[in-house]
């Protein structure tokens, strides 16, 4: 791993402890993160077809690598506009339908930038989605459906949930934690 990927690793990995972990806005993280069962592929690709051939080169890392149960595609220099990259995770999704991983993996997405259609760019619920690059989220199926056997809350509270914390904690709260995932975390 060069100098640049580690410290893109270990940006995202500040942002998972502090923002994702720290805030429960993903009740499944915690545990995956603690044993090592995240991957973090920092890709290297500029264009789109790149970062496609990339979504779709992870995909086929996790058919074969079965401890690993989720995965991070990071774009440090790709996809920085935000409607780039909401065209690019459309393209994603119908590429991974048309390469057979329809119901296998699911994608999330997160862009620094990232903004709700139905929401103003300062509300603070579109943390609940910024990230400190552009990143698709690979998340087994088996493994969603295998943590939600264990989830005693409605499932389908948590994106509601979130919306509400990140409005109560409030935008400057929400662009501090972020920006602090952003400082070097290698000292």
């Amino acid at each position: 791993m060069t100098a640049f990927e580690q410290d893109v690793t270990e940006k995202t990995q500040a942002w998972l402890k502090s923002v994702v972990i720290g805030l429960n806005f993903c009740p499944f993280a915690k545990p995956v993160f603690e044993r090592n069962q995240i991957h973090y592929q920092v890709s290297t690709a500029r264009a789109l077809e790149d970062c496609l051939k990339d979504l779709i080169d992870e995909a086929v890392r996790l058919d074969g690598e079965l401890a690993i149960e989720t995965s991070l595609l990071i774009f440090p220099d790709a996809l920085e506009s935000f409607d780039d990259f909401l065209d690019a995770l459309e393209i994603g999704d119908e590429l991974m339908v048309a390469q057979g991983y329809e119901g296998v993996y699911q994608l999330a997405s997160f862009h620094p930038d990232y903004c709700f259609s139905d929401s103003d760019e300062e509300d603070a619920a579109n943390y609940t989605n910024r990230s400190p690059f552009p990143m698709l989220h690979l998340i087994r199926e088996s493994s969603i459906e295998k943590a939600l056997e264990h989830y005693t809350k409605d499932a389908d509270l948590i994106p509601e949930t979130n919306v509400q914390l990140a409005r109560k904690l409030g935008l400057e709260k929400m662009q501090a934690l972020l920006a602090d995932s952003l400082l070097d975390h290698s000292k």
